[in-house]
């Protein structure tokens, strides 16, 4: 891949994240507008009264301002566990990660160098571009007569670890905004739950009979963000949790695959 395709590239993952947090909050925002906010989900088609009786695009409308913001983040979070499960598939390549690893040990084992790098080639994915890097510069210093045989193996181990480095941020692109989400959608929720509180105690503080529908409204925001916020911090840290997981296979496996093909390199050189 070219310098300048390598950079169109970076730029355009760097603008995804901005994108797809631009576009939830639109869809969000819409929703709750134009859906939830429809006067055909209130008595009297007033959307400033009670929702009809077992209307929950009513009773979410009712949850205030905050709902669209924690629907954001609730899309935001669907988008990225999307994008995490296409990355991540690809990132395995096509066949089973032990399967691979293990014809790659049977080749190097049998000195199947170009066949090896062959299996890379089909397989695909970050296993196989840190293993095909691997066995590249296993056969270029395998006929280098000019470098000591600890110099080989120096150079084998750097030659992994580049490639390995090249990959790693890659699987792991993305997990940083699960992880804040995860975070902040608890408090977005609790920042509404306290201004529903708030309208509601305000409502009970009116001079002769409590205003009703005041008292039911502020309690219907701050239970609605504090649902909100809770499942939303949860989905995010069910995906962030199993997609960490995920990672620390992918990359468990590239270091047993590395450790195993600088073995083989040490032990025929050394013969």
């Amino acid at each position: 891949m070219s310098k300048n395709s390598k950079s169109f590239k970076g730029k355009f993952e760097s603008a995804f994240a901005s994108v797809a947090i631009l576009v939830a909050f639109v869809i969000a925002y819409l929703l709750f507008t134009q859906l939830m906010g429809d006067p055909v989900n209130f008595e009297g088609g007033n959307p400033k009264g009670h929702p009809l009786p077992g209307n929950y695009m009513g009773m979410l409308f009712k949850g205030g301002p905050i709902v669209p913001v924690l629907m954001t983040c609730v899309l935001v979070v669907l988008i990225f566990i999307i994008e995490r499960f296409i990355t991540l598939s690809k990132a395995q390549g096509k066949s089973s990660l032990d399967a691979f690893v293990a014809n790659i040990q049977a080749l190097t084992a049998k000195d199947k160098i170009e066949e090896a790098i062959k299996a890379c080639d089909v397989q695909k994915g970050s296993l196989a571009n840190v293993t095909k890097a691997g066995l590249d510069r296993y056969r270029d210093l395998e006929n280098d007569k000019t470098l000591e045989t600890d110099q080989k193996i120096t150079s084998m181990k750097q030659a992994l670890e580049e490639a390995t480095a090249l990959e790693l941020p890659m699987l792991s692109k993305n997990m940083v905004i699960l992880s804040t989400l995860a975070s902040i959608s608890v408090l977005i929720g609790l920042i509404g739950t306290v201004l529903g509180m708030i309208r509601a105690f305000s409502a009970l503080a009116q001079a002769g009979a409590p205003d009703a529908l005041a008292l039911s409204t502020g309690i219907s925001e701050a239970l609605i963000n504090t649902a909100f916020g809770i499942s939303g911090s949860t989905v995010a840290i069910i995906a962030f949790n199993y997609f960490s997981s995920k990672i620390d296979g992918y990359t468990f496996k590239i270091d047993e695959a590395g450790f195993s093909l600088t073995q083989t390199f040490a032990t025929k050189i050394r013969k």
